[in-house]
């Protein structure tokens, strides 16, 4: 069975069995590697034409901090001032072959949701559900049954369904006048960065490797010379272009580079990108929600059919993310007409000694 990097499959195995200690595998020998796109679709929306109306306390988003589809919605729901109205729960940066797990919390059990494993709220919602147990995940807490996991149309929900309760000085991460463009930036580093990464790691022949490693590499090319002459993807201003890109370039060094033989360069190597993802981590709402311990921990051991020892490497040096990167000179106006977010609240801060912000 293949699955997805950041999901779990239900198959023939009861769901109530005590535990499933089987390793779950991402490489199709002699294939290249294909992301599973089905998810669950429904909406939460501002009118609940869907069914679901945006309601303050009514969900709790699930979002492993190791996954970078599910960072993409920690950043923006601090980006937009949500903590309030929104929860969420982080299950712990492994998994089985049957699902996420609450294992960083008492008990081993999310304090609102009561559930052990993320598969809980799928079967919930469908006890025949048998695609992708994946992050990000809200979750409706009135029933404990799953809404959504499509992490495409969460994020730019968090923008447009849930504007009533934006903090004051919230950006515009998706500007009107910039969309057109914006979608066709976002495709492109969607296919050819963001799951380019994967192709190479999940290649399963040479020749597939190959052909996705020029792809990736031609792709980090463009963003390299588009990023020479502007402070951020769509220029002046932070937009959620720039989140999609950041939650890879964060992990490139850490785990793509040698975990997915993306090795032509490492992102330090790489002078505009580094200066752009530096300066994108110093921003408040970016590094802060970077826990680089659990990213290596997820990849390294999770993906045991491509790292067979599990082992986890001690480097690489992450000091130089604080380094003055001068992107200013660009752009004095990352945040538009808005403010940055205030601090990150406690019971959401990165482990000491998992980021640099945060020293042990």
């Amino acid at each position: 069975m293949i699955f997805n990097e950041d999901s779990t499959t239900r198959d023939d195995l009861a769901a109530d069995a005590p535990h499933d200690d089987r390793i779950p595998t991402y490489v199709n020998a002699g294939h290249s590697y294909e992301r599973d796109m089905r998810y669950v679709t429904t909406r939460i929306t501002r009118d609940g034409r869907s069914g679901f109306k945006v309601e303050p306390g009514r969900y709790r988003l699930i979002a492993a901090r190791a996954c970078p589809w599910a960072n993409r919605t920690l950043i923006v729901r601090r980006l937009l001032g949500l903590e309030d109205v929104l929860s969420v729960g982080m299950p712990g940066p492994t998994h089985d072959a049957r699902s996420w797990t609450f294992d960083l919390d008492p008990d081993g059990k999310d304090p609102v949701l009561g559930y052990e494993r993320l598969q809980e709220a799928y079967l919930a919602l469908d006890p025949d559900y048998d695609l992708g147990i994946t992050v990000p995940a809200i979750v409706d807490v009135t029933s404990g049954k799953l809404v959504t996991n499509d992490f495409d149309q969460i994020t730019r929900d968090f923008s447009s369904e849930w504007v009533d309760y934006h903090r004051p000085g919230a950006p515009r991460l998706w500007p009107e006048d910039q969309r057109e463009e914006m979608e066709a930036v976002m495709r492109r580093v969607f296919t050819e960065v963001n799951n380019g990464v994967y192709r190479c790691g999940f290649a399963g022949s040479q020749a597939h490797y190959e052909a996705a490693y020029t792809r990736l590499f031609d792709a980090l090319d463009w963003l390299e010379e588009r990023l020479a002459t502007r402070r951020y993807l769509m220029g002046d201003h932070i937009t959620e272009a720039d989140v999609r890109l950041f939650t890879t370039l964060v992990r490139f060094d850490a785990v793509y580079h040698g975990h997915f033989k993306a090795n032509r360069n490492k992102l330090t190597e790489m002078p505009v990108l580094w200066s752009y993802a530096r300066d994108l981590f110093q921003t408040p709402g970016f590094g802060d929600t970077i826990d680089f311990q659990q990213i290596k921990e997820h990849y390294y051991i999770v993906h045991s059919d491509i790292n067979p020892t599990r082992i986890v490497p001690a480097g690489p040096d992450l000091t130089g993310w604080l380094e003055p990167h001068g992107r200013e000179a660009l752009s004095d106006s990352p945040w538009g007409e808005g403010t940055a977010p205030g601090p990150v609240r406690d019971a959401e801060r990165v482990s000491s000694g998992h980021n640099p912000l945060y020293p042990a």
